[in-house]
C-alpha cells in the first residue's frame, strides 16, 4: 500500500499516479475502464480521488501479477459494479488454471525422472528399431505410435528401401516420455508442446534448466495470487466502511 487510507485526502490523478508508479492517464483509463471506481468531480469538472481509490489500484496491481491483465480487470469491474461473487469465481478459475499448470509441470518432471537412459542396441526399441518392437517394449500398439507420429510427437524416418519406419534413439526417448504422460491422462496437444520444448532443448538434461524456471515461474505467480488476494480484501474492507458510513450519514 503506497498510500496511507486513514490519512490520505482528496487526491488528484497526478497524486494517484505518482504513488504507484504511473502516468496520470493511465489512472484515469483504470477509472473509465471500470478498475477504478467513479471519481467525485469538482465544479469545473476535474477528477477528485480518495484513499478508497488508492486501495481499488493496489488491488489490481497486486492482482495483475498474479493473474494477468484480463482477468484481474475483470475482477475490479466486478466488484465495483457490486457483483462480488462474479469476481471471486473469476480468481477461482485462475487459481485452477494455476493448479492445472503445476500437475503439467509435476506430470513432466515425474515422466522425465521415469525415462532411463539406454544403451543403442541393447533394447528393442533403440536406433534404428522398427515400429512392432518399439511398440512391445512401450506396451502400445503400433497403431497408437503411428496416431502419436501424426500428432507430431515422435518423427521416425522412412527407410528408403523398404519404406518401413526407423526409430532413432530421440524417437525412443520422445515415444517414452509420450507414453508417461498419455498415462497421466495429458491430451497429445499439450504432450506435443512438452515434446517440442525437450526437442529445442536439445534433449531431456538441457531441459531440466527450463524446468526449474517453469517451477519458479509457477511458484511465484503462487506468491503473486496470495499477495493480490490480501490486497483485494483491504480494497474490499474500505469499500464496506465506506458503505456503513454513508449508511450512518443518510439515516
Amino acid at each position: 500500500m503506497t498510500a496511507n487510507p486513514q490519512s490520505a485526502g482528496k487526491l488528484r490523478p497526478v497524486d494517484l499516479a505518482r504513488a504507484h508508479g504511473l502516468s496520470a492517464q493511465a489512472v484515469r483509463n483504470y477509472e473509465a475502464a471500470g478498475i477504478l471506481p467513479a471519481a467525485e468531480r469538482t465544479a469545473h469538472g476535474y477528477r477528485v480521488y480518495t484513499a478508497l481509490h488508492a486501495r481499488a489500484l493496489d488491488a489490481f496491481l497486486a492482482l495483475l501479477a498474479g493473474h494477468g491483465h484480463r482477468t484481474a480487470g475483470s475482477v475490479m469491474r466486478a466488484v465495483n459494479e457490486g457483483a462480488l461473487d462474479e469476481g471471486l469465481r473469476l480468481i477461482d478459475e485462475s487459481h485452477t488454471r494455476l493448479l492445472d499448470d503445476r500437475r503439467t509441470l509435476e506430470a513432466v518432471e515425474g515422466a522425465l525422472r521415469d525415462l532411463v537412459p539406454e544403451v543403442a542396441g541393447d533394447v528393442p526399441g533403440a536406433a534404428g528399431g522398427l515400429i512392432g518392437s518399439l511398440a512391445t517394449e512401450l506396451g502400445v500398439r503400433p497403431a497408437t505410435l503411428r496416431a502419436w507420429e501424426r500428432a507430431g510427437l515422435v518423427r521416425p524416418r522412412r527407410d528408403p528401401v523398404t519404406g518401413y519406419r526407423r526409430y532413432d534413439e530421440d524417437d525412443v526417448r520422445d515415444a517414452r516420455l509420450a507414453h508417461q504422460l498419455r498415462r497421466g491422462g495429458y491430451p497429445l496437444e499439450r504432450i506435443a508442446s512438452v515434446i517440442a520444448q525437450v526437442r529445442s532443448a536439445g534433449g531431456v538434461e538441457p531441459l531440466e534448466a527450463a524446468l526449474r524456471e517453469w517451477h519458479d515461474r509457477v511458484s511465484a505467480r503462487g506468491r503473486a495470487m496470495v499477495a493480490g488476494a490480501a490486497e483485494l480484501e483491504r480494497y474490499l474492507r474500505a469499500r464496506e466502511r465506506r458503505e456503513r458510513e454513508a449508511e450512518k450519514a443518510t439515516a
